[in-house]
């Protein structure tokens, strides 16, 4: 199982270039992917989504660069897939789009959305970005994207309960979120998602703070790594011990 990290909030925002050292810093200890997570209106400032990996993915070469995840509802179609083939351009093939509906009502808020309707928009959304990956627009209107990222990037699925098995039919893989779950929780899913027949699967959001037991977030990436999982992508908060330590304990 590799390691992945989640690109954090800048803490000195005067700093311009404090996301690209975060990420050269992570790639140079050994993370496999580099993921950004998406949170508006919640009473602290995180990077863009998509704008993070495109920093990140222009200062790395080798690492996988993914959202984990985008709420689709909260965008345009053809303005969100205009985004995602730029982004995709530039990762060379290393991007990762992670969907989802979200559960939080202050990032629809923000953006104006109904909340109450994201997994009715979340459908719709996603019928229209796979046209647009499929065919470069809708009706008469197209992106005309460049040939080598046309059909778009994989689609993998952040979802949980009934959601997993349609991960693992309809979508590229599955991305599970291990903030508010128990390994064993997370691992019992993954069961259920193997079963359905699914290909990749990512742990995501795996929090480490100050207060986290080494040993303990050891034992716990065994269990992911035991249920199948390919990818686990953790999310150093302040104070957490070093990326370096933390990477080594999938060796």
């Amino acid at each position: 199982m590799r390691i992945g990290a989640l690109l954090g909030p800048i803490l000195d925002p005067t700093k311009s270039d404090a996301l690209a050292e975060q990420a050269r810093t992570l790639a140079g200890e050994g993370f496999t992917s580099l993921w950004s997570a998406q949170a508006v209106g919640r009473g602290f400032m995180m990077t863009d989504p998509l704008i993070a990996l495109t920093v990140a993915a222009s200062v790395t070469e080798d690492v996988e660069v993914g959202t984990a995840v985008l709420q689709i509802p909260l965008y345009e179609p053809m303005d969100l897939a205009s985004r995602v083939f730029s982004l995709q351009q530039i990762a060379g093939g290393r991007f990762i789009f992670g969907v989802g509906a979200g559960s939080t009502a202050a990032d629809y808020a923000v953006h104006g959305r109904s909340f109450e309707q994201r997994f009715k928009a979340f459908e719709t959304s996603l019928a229209a970005l796979r046209e647009i990956f499929a065919t470069g627009g809708q009706g008469d209107t197209n992106l005309s994207p460049w040939p080598n990222v046309a059909g778009g990037p994989p689609i993998f699925y952040g979802t949980w309960g009934k959601g997993v098995a349609r991960a693992a039919t309809e979508f590229d893989g599955w991305i599970a979120s291990g903030m508010h779950r128990t390994p064993a929780q997370v691992a019992e899913a993954a069961a259920g998602y193997d079963a359905a027949g699914g290909g990749h699967s990512i742990v995501s959001t795996i929090a480490v703070s100050g207060q986290t037991d080494l040993g303990e977030l050891k034992e716990a990436l065994s269990v992911y790594a035991d249920a199948g999982f390919d990818d686990a992508v953790v999310m150093l908060l302040p104070g957490a011990p070093s990326p370096a330590a933390v990477q080594k304990l999938t060796d």
